[in-house]
């Protein structure tokens, strides 16, 4: 084959490229809006396991410093909690999260992964209440640690055995969320109290 056969099929290569990259991004635009309500709608199903006593058809978005987080009413018409959506990189891609917090946004009421891609058997583990579980009932007032050895205490989150970047990934990811709610909150409330 002489070089001008490479050069036919090189352009094949390219266009046939270009026609299956066009057709990935179509799909993705045309499902992008389904995703999120599909997301959505899995948010408003955890809130109750996220936050003790919110009733779901009560939650609603609040927009808090250009981002949106849920606001978790009891059956009494109260706040209960919020739920802070968040995600960062993960081991091997990112991974997001909903994080259940008290009404007084202190302490981390629930921990749900929304979508994980890590090593199966091992970093998708996080997605298992054993992991999950440990996030609750900790301080949102100090950042957590992850530690290889139990016990875990005080703001220490047990890693998940051989997948110790994806639990630090998660605490990074809920550490974050929390200092930026906490501040947006406050700065709110300091914005009404004016």
């Amino acid at each position: 084959m002489g070089n001008s056969g490479y050069i036919r099929q090189g352009w094949l290569v390219l266009v046939l490229a270009a026609c299956f990259s066009a057709a990935l991004a179509g799909v993705h635009i045309a499902l992008s809006p389904r995703i999120a309500a599909n997301k959505r709608d899995e948010t408003y199903r955890q809130v109750p396991a996220l936050v003790p006593g919110a009733v779901r058809d009560r939650t609603r978005e609040v927009r808090l410093a250009g981002r949106t987080v849920y606001e978790a009413i009891g059956a009494d018409g109260r706040r209960v909690g919020w739920v802070v959506p968040a995600a960062g990189q993960g081991f091997a891609d990112r991974i997001e999260v909903l994080i259940g917090l008290d009404a007084a946004g202190e302490t981390i009421a629930g921990l749900w992964v929304l979508e994980q891609k890590e090593t199966p058997g091992l970093g998708n583990k996080i997605v298992e209440d054993a992991f999950r579980g440990r996030f609750a009932g900790r301080s949102a007032r100090a950042d957590l640690t992850v530690t290889k050895a139990a016990p875990a205490t005080g703001q220490q989150i047990l890693a998940v055995t051989g997948a110790t970047i994806s639990s630090e990934s998660v605490c990074k990811i809920v550490n974050q969320a929390v200092r930026d709610f906490r501040a947006a909150r406050s700065a709110t409330e300091a914005g009404h109290a004016q």
